[in-house]
């Protein structure tokens, strides 16, 4: 099952290579920060960071770190103020990419820089190859805690249609983003598509490269997959995330 414990451990593991990119007294802003995990070790290293997300965020009830509400389209932020910018896993959300790109752009300082974090077609792939397994270790799971456990009818009612919501969720594949369904997200997810997309955005990727865990969206083995489990298994099945430094095609002069 999700756990947002469990995906800030791995958040925090991808931070290990993110953080190679930014330079010393950097002032970076994170957007769509989530629980503000990654922001709040960002800070721990000695980097100036402003964490930015939407008040609806699925996570607005468990965060760690000073967090910034926004609309999700308009970067609370001045013009050419931002030495990088930085998001995890949140592109692939935004409807309006051209929009997000011509916000970031402003935000930036002349010499400025992005790294994006975002799921591969691996994940993708193996995410919806995992949904079944997951839902019947869910059914499992739900079946030995009623076994040992008593509860009230309503309560008992409660847990059975809560069970059943989580298992028919796993056998309906839904998209994972704001485009396309879950197969041609198999295209959307690659790297190739967003190189594509930085280019005629504004942007031009100097550096990409995986990050090297491997995990899928069901978390289907949890904690019990360790990290060096999955960086061995990266090598074989893929990589979930894939990094990415691009800079404005076009830089700006000090004066604008």
């Amino acid at each position: 099952m999700f756990s947002i414990q469990h995906l800030n451990r791995l958040r925090k593991a991808e931070l290990e290579k993110i953080a190679s990119f930014f330079h010393p007294q950097a002032r970076i802003l994170e957007i769509g920060a989530g629980t503000g995990e990654q922001a709040l070790e960002l800070k721990k290293r000695g980097f100036e960071i402003t964490a930015i997300e939407t008040a609806h965020s699925n996570y607005a009830n468990d965060r760690l770190f000073p967090i910034i509400e926004y609309d999700g389209r308009h970067i609370p932020i001045p013009n050419g103020s931002i030495d990088v910018v930085f998001s995890s896993n949140v592109l692939e959300h935004v409807a309006d990419l051209g929009l997000m790109h011509s916000e970031i752009l402003r935000v930036l300082k002349p010499d400025g820089f992005c790294i994006h974090v975002l799921p591969t077609h691996g994940w993708r792939f193996w995410t919806s190859l995992t949904s079944y397994p997951d839902a019947f270790v869910h059914i499992f799971r739900f079946l030995k805690k009623q076994f040992f456990h008593s509860s009230r009818d309503a309560e008992a009612f409660r847990a059975w249609y809560s069970c059943m919501r989580y298992v028919a969720g796993r056998f309906t594949f839904r998209r994972h983003g704001e485009r396309g369904n879950v197969v041609s997200e198999m295209w959307l997810f690659h790297p190739r598509w967003w190189r594509q997309n930085f280019y005629e955005n504004g942007f031009t990727v100097i550096h990409d490269e995986p990050i090297g865990l491997f995990y899928t969206g069901n978390m289907l083995f949890g904690p019990n997959l360790n990290l060096g489990m999955r960086r061995h298994l990266a090598t074989v099945l893929g990589s979930a995330c894939h990094l990415f430094k691009i800079v404005p095609t076009v830089r700006r002069n000090s004066n604008g």
